[in-house]
């Protein structure tokens, strides 16, 4: 393999771009913060999926596919979820009903994220499936005097923690409580956030030592990065609204409960996503679903392909923020319709693209890179391995379209025919029967048997 460029990540706890050295090569681990599952997946939702989904390529590519981890989870527990499972099923028991509620929206959310080109994390965790390892997390942080009872609850004290607010860099005295839990008097600091609560009746709830009760946010993704990826590891991604609280909190119980300097070695964040220039929100009518992109004709009065949504979010680097728009789905569409379908063939994708990725991402340099690639495979077949790998690299190759038999055996007999219109010199119909066929996807190419010298057809299809 050519000699790789020198992986280079913006670091949120730093903040600055440094060189990414990962704790194991053989090893390289990466936790990414999925979607809690109440509902359909928004479009903000996409982006970090497909952000983090291009960041696992490249390191398989760099490190080996064998040698990478991506743990990505799926939140199932939580008070709109909650409500949700009381309203669409009142007759289950309340943890069989959560798990109704959630199962149907994970299933589609796995199915959006596939529509969307990505990769299958290695690990997709559910966090009822971990209560287990939570309880075990929050057994140490009140043994080490990182917690305490009261109120109902188990709560974090913040003010045991040094150097608490290192990610977010804003001063303990600033912080306001923890998001999804209201501050109580209970407290011993208004900053101090949740690690069990107890259920009532008609919540679901699991037994524990501090009684029957439901895990806070923040402790899901300590226990199931700590299950899947260690006690310390490479990467930890999300969103830039996970910042504070959601992530600051990860590191202080992650850091307390085992005694280590760091939970992930390099934070990465993605910017906010808007739509048509405006927050996306439901009030004002701009909140749309994967689903219905793909789907249906709500957003620009048609649908949209994944391959084009994915390229669309790529064109902005993902530090940025992203003003999702039909013009920018236009511009990706024409952009993909210039690039030849291919298949992936076994070559290394353009030192120009690799170099790009690992700029800290830069998805927009890499865009570039590959349409110039794409230009050049039109004009010379033999250009064309090195364009695939380098698209696959970004998870954008066109594939070739899939054809049945009989439409084949179709296809055939016209071009049949129209060979017959050329040698009767019927160029008026010929041309007629190549236009309809074009019309239709099929692309016609003349040329000669270079043994027989006779005329022949060959056709393709095109996207």
């Amino acid at each position: 393999m050519d000699e790789l460029p020198v992986l280079k990540l913006y670091n949120t706890l730093t903040r600055e771009k440094v060189e990414f050295r990962p704790i194991d090569p053989q090893n390289v681990r990466m936790y990414v913060c999925g979607p809690t599952v109440y509902d359909f997946a928004h479009i903000g939702n996409a982006r970090p999926v497909i952000v983090f989904d291009v960041l696992y390529r490249l390191l398989r590519h760099v490190y080996g596919e064998a040698n990478v981890t991506y743990a990505r989870n799926i939140t199932d527990v939580d008070d709109k979820i909650n409500a949700r499972a009381l309203r669409d099923f009142p007759d289950l028991p309340l943890n069989d009903a959560i798990r109704a509620v959630t199962e149907k929206t994970e299933t589609q959310f796995l199915d959006d994220a596939k529509a969307l080109g990505c990769l299958e994390p290695t690990h997709q965790p559910r966090a009822t499936d971990n209560i287990a390892e939570m309880i075990e997390i929050i057994e140490k942080l009140i043994a080490r005097r990182h917690a305490y009872v009261a109120g109902g609850e188990v709560l974090f004290d913040t003010k045991s923690m040094a150097d608490y607010g290192q990610l977010s860099k804003r001063p303990l005295d600033e912080q306001q409580a923890g998001a999804r839990i209201a501050v109580e008097a209970h407290k011993k600091n208004p900053q101090d956030f949740v690690l069990w609560k107890l259920s009532s009746d008609n919540e679901p709830g699991w037994e524990s030592p501090w009684g029957r009760g439901r895990p806070g946010w923040h402790i899901e993704c300590s226990a199931m990065s700590e299950r899947y990826l260690g006690q310390t590891f490479d990467i930890h991604g999300g969103g830039l609204d996970l910042i504070f609280p959601h992530h600051e909190n990860e590191i202080a119980q992650s850091r307390c409960a085992h005694g280590t300097a760091v939970m992930a070695n390099v934070w990465m964040h993605n910017g906010f996503l808007q739509v048509e220039g405006r927050k996306m929100s439901k009030s004002d009518g701009n909140f749309v679903t994967i689903q219905e992109l793909l789907h249906t004709e709500t957003f620009g009065g048609r649908k949209w392909p994944g391959a084009v949504l994915r390229l669309a979010m790529l064109m902005t680097h993902y530090r940025e923020p992203i003003d999702f728009s039909i013009k920018r789905l236009e511009e990706a569409e024409r952009l993909l319709a210039k690039w030849p379908a291919s298949e992936l063939v076994d070559v290394a994708p353009d030192a120009t693209v690799l170099a790009a990725l690992a700029d800290d991402l830069n998805t927009v340099a890499a865009v570039q890179a590959i349409h110039a690639l794409a230009q050049a495979a039109n004009a010379d077949p033999d250009a064309l391995a090195t364009f695939a790998a380098s698209a696959a690299l970004l998870g954008v190759l066109p594939k070739p379209a899939q054809i049945d038999e009989a439409v084949a055996s179709a296809v055939e007999a016209v071009v049949a025919m129209r060979l017959e219109m050329l040698k009767a010199k019927n160029f008026a119909e010929a041309d007629r029967i190549r236009d309809d066929l074009l019309a239709k996807g099929i692309q016609l190419k003349d040329g000669k048997d270079p043994a027989t010298g006779e005329r022949v057809t060959t056709w393709e299809v095109k996207r």
